[in-house]
């Protein structure tokens, strides 16, 4: 990669955006689609929420439960019916990517037909061709947090081979209805989340959440993930697929030796999706664990699966460091569904997320020197509580504030330590529903969605003071990005 003048990001740079299907869409019981494990769960801040026992009878109950106002998911902020409204939005912000993603669900209600829904397909096709229309790139997730809750009924999840051909059978649908339309692919959202919400990730309930499951649930998906970048390869070569992983940068507490190794563990679990996506195969140690110890199936043809078909870019996302250790006296930190030690060096958002933009560069160096293919940024944001003024304004300098030092990081890991990276998205920029709290008042955007928790509000889209700061930054390629300087186009 050329290096380019200092403070300035390279001109073939994606900035943008991203959301997911699951918390923007709504319409999540008409036109054709089926319900899916997002639908059934509730907003945090409701008194009855119980997201965290997940059984047959829970999902029965949540899904016969008819007051949607429980459950902000189902309902997102009707991307469905605005997606034209909110692209033109983001393209005055003069973004060139969009990351979303394909509901499972809405081109197969059940998960394992044979043939697609007619709407859905239509849907996304006038999505994909909108973006094009303004100049946008579409960047495709095929799994993010959506499978057909009838998988998890009938088939258990994704502890059932069967899942694979399913799911290979569904890429193979958007493959051939969306060819030429979408040219950057990611297969599996944050692929090794399975051990922290097997639910939503996997599809498994309480009583199938073992070690054994959880892992044979994630090698199944790396199978799928293998078998959808041939098939997308062989179809055009040109084509661009992505894995992800959770972007995590993780600290020890102390250089206590007990706790650099807990660290270390942490960051090895991290490392395990990108070796057998990236590298083709599983670090050594970890294969005999999983075989010999935990008895998950994992044959020689799937080692062969795997190391036939490599990602060409690896994506995550990054919202925060951890810090661990064996203290278990130690004040905890929480955010991203991963907990450690709070680390006293750093700030924390209203959620309690520690905000380490410094840890966004050491990440990078990190994988870069271990994978040695491009990076790409497609999440990174704060949550927090915006307050519109009588004005009708949004004042989000925290916002600016967060985004601009990851930012400021970004270019030095791009331009002082020679670092592939293919672009930086912000999740969302647009107000969605949060994934983990399915809450919407917990907002991310540069764009406000006048919607709240219990789906009360006007809809209206109203750009934040982030959404004119990003602008500037897009426009000048990131030259002068500080605050208190005056950023202008070339």
């Amino acid at each position: 990669m050329k290096k380019v003048s200092k403070g300035v990001f390279p001109k073939k740079f994606f900035w943008g955006g991203a959301i997911s299907a699951n918390q923007s869409e709504g319409v999540w019981n008409s036109h054709g689609k089926g319900p899916s494990v997002a639908d059934i769960m509730m907003c945090s801040k409701n008194k009855d929420n119980k997201n965290s026992i997940i059984t047959v009878e829970s999902i029965k109950k949540n899904l016969n439960d008819s007051n949607n106002n429980r459950y902000p998911k189902r309902q997102g902020i009707d991307f469905y019916h605005n997606f034209k409204e909110d692209l033109e939005i983001m393209s005055q912000m003069g973004i060139n990517m969009f990351r979303t993603s394909i509901s499972w669900a809405r081109l197969f209600p059940r998960g394992d037909e044979s043939e697609p829904n007619k709407e859905g397909i239509e849907f996304y096709r006038k999505l994909f061709q909108s973006c094009k229309e303004k100049g946008i790139e579409p960047l495709v997730t095929l799994s993010h947090y959506e499978m057909p809750i009838y998988l998890v009924n009938f088939y258990g999840g994704w502890k059932n081979i069967k899942l694979i051909d399913f799911f290979v059978h569904f890429c193979e649908v958007v493959l051939n209805e969306f060819k030429g339309l979408v040219n950057y692919w990611i297969t599996f959202n944050e692929i090794d989340s399975v051990l922290r919400h097997p639910f939503i990730s996997a599809g498994l309930i309480n009583e199938d959440q073992t070690i054994k499951n959880m892992y044979q649930a994630m090698h199944y998906q790396y199978l799928a993930s293998a078998k959808v970048v041939k098939l997308f390869k062989k179809e055009d070569p040109h084509i661009q697929m992505g894995c992800m992983t959770t972007g995590l940068m993780t600290y020890p507490f102390t250089c206590k030796p007990e706790d650099v190794l807990i660290a270390q563990k942490s960051r090895h679990y991290m490392y395990l999706s990108c070796d057998v996506q990236i590298n083709g195969r599983y670090p050594i140690s970890m294969e005999r664990y999983l075989i010999e110890e935990l008895g998950v199936n994992i044959s020689e043809a799937d080692k062969k699966i795997l190391s036939e078909s490599k990602c060409d870019f690896l994506a995550f996302s990054y919202y925060m460091s951890i810090t661990q250790g064996n203290d278990k006296n130690q004040q905890q930190a929480y955010g991203n569904t991963i907990s450690g030690i709070k680390n006293p060096y750093l700030e924390s958002s209203d959620w309690g997320w520690q905000i380490d933009p410094l840890g966004l560069r050491t990440l990078c160096q990190d994988l870069y020197n271990r994978y040695n293919v491009p990076l790409f940024i497609v999440e990174n944001g704060l949550g927090a509580i915006d307050h519109v003024s009588n004005l009708g304004l949004i004042e989000d300098t925290y916002r600016i504030d967060y985004t601009e030092k990851h930012l400021i990081q970004l270019e030095k890991a791009i331009n002082e330590d020679y670092i592939d990276i293919m672009g930086y998205l912000a999740w969302g920029i647009i107000d969605i529903v949060s994934a983990s709290s399915a809450e919407m008042e917990k907002r991310y955007g540069f764009i406000y969605v006048d919607i709240d928790n219990v789906g009360k509000g006007t809809g209206k889209r109203i750009p934040k003071k982030s959404f004119y700061w990003f602008k500037k930054v897009i426009n000048s390629r990131g030259r002068n990005i500080t605050t208190d300087k005056e950023i202008g186009g070339e």
